[in-house]
């Protein structure tokens, strides 16, 4: 967003930067900007549904007015993000600190909504560790970038497809709607395309219209356990009576620890006896370990089958895949 002319800035070599001085970008003021982000703001709130969700990404020029902004029409500020580029642009003049990050707000319709966060699809992009709110991308450069038929860079705020990309993984389910209402050159709508998003996305320049429909024609959907936020799918809730019933447990049978103690399945509720006492499997799984707090029993006992011990938890699942098959043969 820039507010008013400013002087040419000149790279070490010598070579002018362009940075981002278009039309759509300028405004006459500080109060001018505010009053259209108010605008469009308001609009996207008044489309979004009741568990909607937005992200706004801005550099320091305007994301501390976009976040007043949001607050003030009554979204709810879920988390910012830091988006830390791994190759910003220098501050060529050494007058202040290099701006290397953007910041990407989250918010909820309201303080109520019921948000999409795939949490566990977040560990699984993170390596298996909790997502943070700092993430580290280079800008869009390269073959990446889109260049238009003179071989001139075609948008100068082109974004990353991988922050998109992890954005409407962690935010969105397969079949949501993804709207943009500044499409630009359309990265926005390819990875939601990519992901099997539905997407709509609002753009008023003829040239970026033309390139970025050229690119989304092009784009083949790609269906992964990512996309499909397979890693936060709650698995189906079973009940001990149930599994006793269909012979995967039986009342009577021995319920290992590690150091070979066991208890006694006592009855269909999933209770057990140890040492005398018949309490919750899980309240038995804590004084068999020792602990002074209930545990979660399928963590940490055992059944033997065959003459092999097996988890009680893989016992759970096999009745779950067993009961999804035969719901799927119907």
């Amino acid at each position: 967003m820039q507010i008013e002319e400013g002087k040419k800035l000149f790279r070490i070599e010598g070579t002018e930067f362009d940075g981002c001085d278009d039309d759509w970008d300028k405004f006459a003021s500080m109060d001018a900007y505010k009053e259209f982000t108010r605008k469009w703001l308001f609009e996207v709130r008044r489309l979004l549904k009741d568990n909607g969700a937005i992200c706004v990404i801005s550099g320091m020029q305007s994301i501390y007015e976009i976040g007043s902004i949001l607050r003030e029409l009554g979204y709810w500020v879920i988390n910012d993000i830091i988006w830390k580029k791994s190759n910003p642009t220098p501050n060529f003049g050494g007058t202040r600190l290099n701006n290397s990050h953007e910041t990407l707000i989250w918010a909820a319709k309201s303080k109520k909504s019921k948000f999409t966060f795939n949490y566990k699809t977040g560990k699984y992009l993170n390596g298996g560790k909790q997502m943070g709110s700092i993430w580290e991308f280079p800008v869009c450069s390269g073959s990446e970038r889109l260049k238009d038929d003179q071989g001139n860079k075609l948008h100068n705020t082109q974004k990353p497809e991988a922050l998109l990309y992890r954005i409407i993984a962690l935010f969105t389910s397969k079949g949501d709607i993804v709207l943009d209402p500044f499409g630009g050159t359309m990265t926005t709508g390819a990875i939601a395309k990519s992901m099997g998003r539905n997407f709509t996305m609002i753009e008023r320049d003829d040239k970026y219209i033309k390139y970025g429909q050229n690119r989304l024609d092009n784009i083949v959907p790609q269906i992964g356990d990512v996309e499909l936020a397979t890693f936060d799918i709650k698995p189906l809730k079973v009940t001990m009576k149930e599994m006793i019933e269909a012979g995967y447990f039986e009342i009577g049978e021995k319920f290992y620890n590690r150091q070979g103690e066991y208890a006694i399945l006592a009855e269909d509720s999933g209770k057990l006896t140890y040492q005398g006492e018949t309490k919750s499997m899980h309240e038995i799984a804590a004084k068999m370990m020792g602990q002074h707090r209930r545990v979660n029993a399928f963590d940490f006992l055992y059944v033997e089958k065959n003459g092999v011990k097996i988890s009680i938890n893989d016992v759970r699942e096999n009745y779950r895949k067993d009961i999804l098959q035969n719901l799927s043969h119907h």
